[in-house]
C-alpha cells in the first residue's frame, strides 16, 4: 500500500486539460461581459442629471477651500 499519487493516464490528462481550457473561456468571457458593465455603469454616472448637479454644487465650494 502506498501513499503516492497516482499519476492519471493520458486521455485523463487530456480531458481534464480541455475541461479546464474551457473554464478559463468562460472566465474570460464573464470579465469581458462585466468590463462592459462597469462601462456602461460609468458612463451613466457621468452622463447623469445628477452627478452634474452634484458637480456643479462642488465647483463653487472647492473655490471657497482654495481661498
Amino acid at each position: 500500500m502506498s501513499n503516492q499519487p497516482r499519476i492519471p493516464d493520458l486521455e485523463t490528462r487530456k480531458r481534464s486539460v480541455e475541461r479546464l481550457r474551457e473554464v478559463c473561456r468562460q472566465y474570460d468571457a464573464l470579465n469581458m461581459l462585466l468590463d462592459q458593465a462597469i462601462a456602461q455603469a460609468e458612463s451613466d454616472i457621468r452622463n447623469s442629471p445628477l452627478t452634474a448637479y452634484r458637480l456643479g454644487k462642488a465647483k463653487p465650494q472647492a473655490a471657497h477651500l482654495k481661498e
